[in-house]
């Protein structure tokens, strides 16, 4: 049956404690609490080292087996190796989440010189993943969104190793100049590229980035309220993670994404109540 997840960008935020989580939630407990607001994260975490096995194995056991991780490819193979000569960085990486099962997708984000010259070497490192794992990567090379053809042989490659293409949309964030700290740190850092709605596979991922305004942000996603509600219809499954330039109500606005949806797919399961939060005390 297709399900629709939806995320963030962390499990844990400082922002989150007394609103969203408990206040003073031990780490190991954290991604329990996430995991009542959210059905799937993005571990960016990986991309700067790769975990232990026992860590991944408390992540495992902290959610069910409906939950979603989409896990970011180390840094060395995607971005200092650029997938080639890391067969030991990957064993190492996918023995460690092993423990997650079909709950891990690998998540492969590549650098923005990474170019339609490379994806014969994409196409090389996908078909060496082990079969049985779900793969998604995101490119950020402007040619893959400017020339058709080099449109063309990316889809036919991804396509070809069960792959998805993951968007990532700021088209929204970029249409007005910053208006805050947490904004112009973003204007610095994030790709502007086109939107991309076409799915690959029967398990699309898609990362939205919103603005400070909720009205902005939630006035962006419509469009693909539509789309993902057309997936579904389709029988996919797919994942959507919403950012906002400082994800302080990031959580909240993954659910109400996720409400926007149901409200075109009525059939659509809802997603479990969090369990409440009691407020801070001074004593």
């Amino acid at each position: 049956m297709a399900r629709l997840h939806v995320g963030c960008a962390m499990w844990t935020h400082k922002a989150w404690a007394g609103r969203f989580l408990p206040q003073s939630l031990p780490a190991k407990e954290r991604l329990r609490a996430y995991a009542g607001w959210c059905n799937a994260v993005e571990g960016n975490t990986t991309f700067y080292a790769t975990p232990a096995r026992k860590t991944v194995e408390t992540w495992a056991q902290q959610t069910s087996a409906g939950f979603r991780f989409v896990v970011k490819l180390p840094k060395v193979v995607t971005h200092e190796r650029r997938l080639v000569g890391v067969e030991a960085e990957m064993r190492a990486f996918l023995e460690a989440i092993e423990p997650l099962g079909e709950r891990a997708v690998l998540w492969t984000q590549l650098p923005g010189s990474f170019g339609p010259s490379d994806v014969d070497v994409l196409g090389r490192f996908l078909r060496r993943l082990p079969a049985d794992l779900r793969r998604a990567v995101e490119v950020r090379h402007a040619g893959f969104f400017g020339d058709a053809g080099s449109t063309s042989l990316l889809e036919g490659v991804l396509a070809g190793a069960g792959a998805e293409w993951v968007p990532f949309d700021t088209t929204v964030f970029f249409q007005s100049p910053p208006t805050s700290e947490a904004e112009r740190e973003a204007w610095a850092r994030k790709p502007r590229l086109p939107r991309r709605t076409r799915a690959l596979t029967d398990q699309p991922v898609v990362r939205y980035l919103g603005r400070d305004s909720v009205e902005e942000t939630v006035a962006g996603w419509r469009p693909w309220a539509g789309v993902v509600a057309e997936w579904l219809r389709e029988g996919r499954s797919p994942t959507v993670f919403l950012h906002t330039p400082d994800n302080d109500d990031a959580p909240a606005l993954a659910r109400r994404f996720h409400d926007d949806v149901r409200a075109l797919v009525p059939g659509l399961d809802a997603l479990p109540e969090p369990e409440p939060v009691e407020p801070a005390t001074l004593f």
